[in-house]
């Protein structure tokens, strides 16, 4: 038998913690631990994985939190530092030992530098401002999330239909924008990932899924290679799709072919036939509006097998699947209720 705790983030002043006992195929929910408001983004330190770091997505005045993680996820609060914005949506541990957060209702981005990981030095972190687009349909910068690639950070920002490159400028904290990564004007990228110097770029407002080489360092470009819609083929009257996730697990010997798999959200009339299975990479899940998802691979040994997801609104819960077919496939073979909607998760190191 083996047990993975899960971590849920949301928009409540907690996050949750489960237990996902593989043999049963039980998902439990366990707990609940005071934070900030909004807790919406979790994720673990990258090296350290009793420390975990929070958003509180909050307006106008948006913080970063820190946890110590105790046994079965036990959490307890340890230091809160300002954003450096409004509403923030992410943040990243970085190898360097910083956190970098964005903050999606100002256009704005900091880096803070940390005493250790559990402690943040806020003052001298430089508070990075996005401009207002000049084209496309939001007229606002809406900064999404960051991504360490090399010494780069990479910022999609669906305002401005562009991922920044950010660098440091020399003491830590201290970074600027230095170069941009063009996208399709009116798509809104939201979210990246990058698999063997290949960039993955998940759009919000086209809802697509987008393929480049990674351009070159500083500030050069490189052509879509390829572009497909994540719209499933059987659409609801009255329907509104919005992508939000993509992952890509890294090849194991039980998974050895590297899927991607992404999340669209139906804004608009639900389907009452959402548990359907429709395609050998369609799954129907029932979820509303699915924001947060994550891979088990960060559980080590067994999580491989498994991804969570649950939705941003409705009462569907959070939902375990176990990865078929060599990853091809999905099937449903957990979910809890208790809590109606989760936006995020961390699969704790077993």
């Amino acid at each position: 038998m083996v047990n993975f705790t899960i971590l849920a983030g949301g928009y409540t002043s907690f996050i949750a913690s489960y237990m996902f006992n593989s043999e049963t195929n039980t998902l439990t929910y366990l707990n609940q631990y005071i934070t900030g408001g909004n807790p919406t983004w979790i994720t673990s330190h990258p090296t350290n994985k009793s420390v975990l770091y929070a958003v509180n997505e909050n307006q106008p005045t948006g913080a970063l939190q820190s946890f110590m993680v105790g046994p079965e996820g036990a959490l307890t609060l340890v230091e809160t530092a300002y954003s450096g914005g409004s509403g923030p949506p992410y943040c990243s541990g970085l190898s360097t030992g910083q956190v970098a957060i964005v903050n999606y209702g100002s256009g704005t981005a900091r880096v803070i530098r940390t005493t250790d990981p559990l402690h943040f030095s806020a003052d001298d972190s430089t508070i990075v401002t996005f401009p207002v687009p000049t084209a496309g349909t939001q007229g606002v910068s809406e900064p999404h999330m960051v991504y360490q690639y090399g010494k780069e950070l990479l910022i999609p920002d669906k305002g401005n239909d562009k991922i920044w490159r950010l660098g440091q400028n020399g003491s830590p904290g201290d970074f600027s924008v230095h170069g941009q990564i063009a996208q399709p004007i009116g798509s809104g990228p939201r979210h990246i990932q990058i698999y063997e110097n290949q960039l993955y770029t998940i759009h919000e407002l086209a809802s697509t899924l987008t393929l480049q080489d990674f351009p070159a360092y500083p500030n050069f470009s490189t052509p879509i290679i390829s572009n497909v819609s994540t719209v499933p083929n059987y659409q609801p009257a009255g329907s509104s799709f919005a992508a939000a996730e993509v992952l890509i697990p890294l090849p194991t010997a039980e998974f050895p072919t590297p899927y991607i798999y992404t999340s669209n959200r139906n804004t608009g009339v639900q389907d009452p036939l959402d548990n359907r299975l429709v395609l050998r990479n369609q799954v129907y899940t029932g979820l509303n509006q699915i924001r947060g998802m994550m891979h088990g691979q960060q559980a080590g040994e067994g999580g491989d097998a498994y991804i969570v997801a649950a939705g941003f609104a409705g009462t569907a819960g959070v939902k375990v699947y176990k990865r078929t077919e060599g990853g091809a496939n999905l099937e449903e073979v957990a979910v809890n209720t208790e809590l109606p909607t989760r936006t995020s998760f961390v699969w704790l190191k077993q």
